[in-house]
This record gives structure tokens, sequence and C-alpha cells, in this order.
């Protein structure tokens, strides 16, 4: 099956049901992608399918065939970080990290939808699950990234 991911076309061989977050992970080596429920309720899965948040543990490889695929790895472009990565690090959002990707991902959509998004706003969009609790802190990062004073 042919796939668009991060902005390359590759090949994977998968049974179209498959998960998608097992293709990323075990057929395709892009690890930057987490499982953690299975059940698309925690979003540390989450990737952007044509710049959506998408949670990709409940999501068959065959409903992505033609479509823009971006992970974790292909949030940035070039060699410098993305702005919310850049956010990310100064207001020193992760902890343990395991559900970071799912949140950056979640948080490109939103900041792509609404480039100065309210509390509102970020609460609506983020519903993604943090053991450690680093939601004032993931708050923050988005509003840094958008440029709005906190």
């Amino acid at each position: 099956m042919q796939l668009s991911i991060n902005g390359r076309m590759v090949e994977a061989e998968a049974e179209p049901a498959m998960p998608l977050l097992w293709v990323l992970r075990d057929v395709l080596g892009l690890t930057g992608t987490k499982y953690g429920c299975g059940v698309a309720a925690c979003g540390a899965c989450t990737v952007r399918v044509d710049g959506q948040p998408v949670r990709s543990c409940v999501t068959p490889v065959s409903a992505v065939a033609g479509r823009k695929v971006v992970t974790i790895e292909g949030l940035r472009t070039g060699s410098a970080p993305h702005p919310l990565q850049a956010a990310w690090i100064a207001e020193q959002v992760p902890q343990c990290g395991y559900c970071q990707s799912g949140m950056l991902m979640a948080a490109a959509s939103l900041l792509e939808r609404k480039p100065k998004p309210t509390d509102a706003d970020i609460d609506e969009a983020i519903t993604n699950l943090c053991r450690c609790g680093t939601y004032q802190r993931v708050r923050a990062a988005i509003k840094r990234a958008a440029g709005i004073k906190a």
C-alpha cells in the first residue's frame, strides 16, 4: 500500500485493517508516535491526517490511503524545531514525555485552524491525557508558539 508520510511516498506492506499506529511504528520504524490505550481515549497516538488530528490506534491504514499523514517526525521542517517544539522546551512541558508527541500534533492542528487560540479553544482541542499533569504548561507553550502573552 502506498502512503504519504511526512511528505514522502512510502510503500507499506500491511493488511488494510491494520491500525495506522502499528504501520507507522512496526512497518515504517517511525516510533515517535506512541501507543497509550488502544481505544482512542488518551491521544498518545495522535498524528495529523490532511491537517486534522487523528488517533492512529483506531484508524485502519486503509483509511489514510491517498491522504497526507504527518507524524511527530515530520512536524519540523529543515533543521530548526517547529515553533511548538521550541515553545514546549521553553515552557518545560515534558515530564515523562510519553504523551508529548500526540499533544504536539493536536496543538499543531489547533494553531493551523486558530492561529491565536483562546483558553477555551485550547481546552476544546487538546483532549489528550497527560499522567504528569502538565496541562498548564501545555497551554502556556501553545500561547507562546502563537505569540500570545501569557
